[in-house]
Formats: C-alpha cells, structure tokens, sequence
C-alpha cells in the first residue's frame, strides 16, 4: 500500500489515490489516522481532466477530496458492523475469536495472547453467549461463531 507508506514516511505529502473500485476496507486503513491532505477517487469518475487537478489542488492545501462511492462504502460497512451481533463483543473477545478463525486451538490462543488457558475458555463462552451459540448436540459452536466471524469480516 504505497499511499500509506508515503504517508508514514511523509505526511506533509498530499496523496490522491485512484482506484477502480470503492474498496472500504483500504479507504478505512488509509483514512483511519485522518482525512487531511488525502483524496481518494475513482477512476471512473475522474474523465473531467478539471475535476482531478481541483482534487489534486484541494488535497496539495491540506484539504480532503472522497469519492461519494467510497464514502458509501464506508457508511455501509459502518452500518453493518453496528449491526452485527460482533459488535457486542469485546476488543479481546474478538481476538480470541480471530485465533479460532485461524484454526488454532485453546492452547494455542492462551500463548498467542498471553493468556490463561482458563481466560481463553471464559473468553470463548462469553462471545458463545453475544453470538446467540447456546449448547444444542447438532451445532458446533466454535465452528459457527468462526463462520460468523468471517461472514461479517473483510478478508484480505
């Protein structure tokens, strides 16, 4: 991601990304630190040669220039995850719920997280219960709240 490098490495810089596509994930990672001295247009609405030097000239003052794609995509992505049942868990409750999604067992997350094994275990019953997982012989709830995880996560 060459936009967000340049802007750790020179953030008086002013940079305009052209994108084919209002990707939110990308748009969120680079607009997440402030939008100041950013734009980030679609390529398919930038034909007006005057309409990106304007843009060019807003974001090279320390102005801000989004596409009104992007800024959907954000605002329904937002919309989502407020939504979602996710939302009700906790920063380390949805740690200990990636390590599931990546396949790794009690153990496993207990040392990734510097944690107790006894802490992943009450971590993982407590994201069962905001997800709506109750104990039933047919259902495995690891593997549903998994599957809800990933449903509801922008892979990269």
């Amino acid at each position: 991601m060459a936009a967000k490098r340049i802007r750790a490495e020179h953030p008086e810089i002013g940079v305009v990304v052209l994108s084919q596509f209002a990707e939110e994930e990308y748009a969120y990672d680079l607009l997440k630190d402030g939008a100041a001295g950013l734009g980030y247009l679609l390529k398919e609405r930038v034909s007006n040669v005057d309409e990106l030097i304007r843009a060019i000239d807003e974001v090279s003052k320390g102005g801000s220039v989004l596409d009104p794609k992007v800024v959907e995509a954000l605002v329904a992505a937002k919309d989502r995850m407020a939504h979602s049942p996710l939302a009700q868990l906790t920063e380390r409750e949805r740690e200990v719920l990636e390590h599931m999604a990546q396949g790794q067992n009690n153990a496993s997350i207990a040392k990734s997280l510097f944690l107790t094994e006894r802490a992943v275990e009450k971590h993982i019953n407590s994201l069962f219960h905001k997800l709506g997982l109750s104990e039933e012989p047919d259902v495995h709830r690891r593997v549903m709240a998994v599957l809800a995880f990933l449903r509801e996560t922008p892979q990269a």
